[in-house]
């Protein structure tokens, strides 16, 4: 096997090469993104761009057989803007304000998860993580240490960033109209103890976004499991989240 002249700049060239790893890297950030710093992403966007990179992939072909690269450039920029989704409409954005969210879950988050100031690992967690202040993980390593004042900002700040995660998987419709302060309170609250991606799919927002707002808040209450095992805490913690759930409905 002989490599050929130039073999460095050849593939520093090579787009399509590039494109194709781009593309594969695309598939996999949500995981790693989830993984190694807890921050849960849509999967969907990464998989639409990964698609749209391995598209572009056939495009650059013609800048690998020296054919003009403007005209191949061209296309690839269209075929990424064509496959990357329109911003969401401004009609059912949540009529709940920050302040009034907070207002019900920052107690009702702190109350369920406790709070210690050092770094311990969660061994009910898999695999186990350090974890800090009201249930903060992300970025969280051992021997962290931090004021109160410093675990009730990121109590709250943690829970606006789940909250904006939780409403990609609600209806412009539930948003405006089926979210109350309690209500999103008690969403987030799942969302923030079991994670958003499991809870943004789970059989309690698909009831919300249908419109069956009862069914939704007593789905809630079936996530009382951790390590395969019926916890009585989680019993009580969701005992609380569909009692706020169910407020004001008749």
């Amino acid at each position: 096997m002989k490599i050929i002249p130039n073999a460095a700049r050849t593939a520093w060239r090579s787009y399509s090469l590039w494109l194709n790893r781009a593309a594969f890297l695309m598939i996999l950030t949500p995981e790693i993104l989830f993984y190694f710093f807890k921050i849960d992403t849509d999967p969907k966007l990464w998989w639409i761009v990964g698609v749209a990179l391995y598209l572009a992939v056939e495009a650059s072909r013609y800048i690998d057989q020296n054919i003009s690269r403007s005209p191949a450039i061209v296309l690839i920029l269209a075929i990424l803007m064509a496959a990357v989704p329109a911003p969401p409409p401004q009609a059912g954005q949540p009529v709940v304000s920050e302040r009034e969210f907070l207002a019900v879950a920052t107690p009702l988050v702190a109350k369920w998860e406790g709070k210690k100031n050092i770094a311990y690992l969660d061994t009910i967690a898999s695999p186990p993580v350090w974890t800090v202040c009201y249930g903060e993980t992300r970025g969280v390593k051992q021997g962290d240490r931090y004021s109160d004042a410093q675990c009730a900002a990121m109590l709250g700040a943690g829970l606006l960033t789940y909250r904006n995660g939780l409403h990609r998987y609600f209806t412009p419709e539930t948003k405006a109209s089926r979210l109350t302060p309690e209500r999103d309170a008690a969403y987030v609250s799942l969302a923030y103890n079991a994670g958003i991606r499991g809870i943004g799919r789970s059989t309690a927002t698909r009831r919300l976004n249908a419109g069956d707002i009862a069914g939704g808040c007593t789905a809630l209450g079936w996530w009382n499991k951790a390590g395969g095992r019926v916890i009585r805490g989680l019993i009580n913690r969701r005992v609380d989240e569909t009692r706020l759930c169910r407020m004001g409905l008749t």
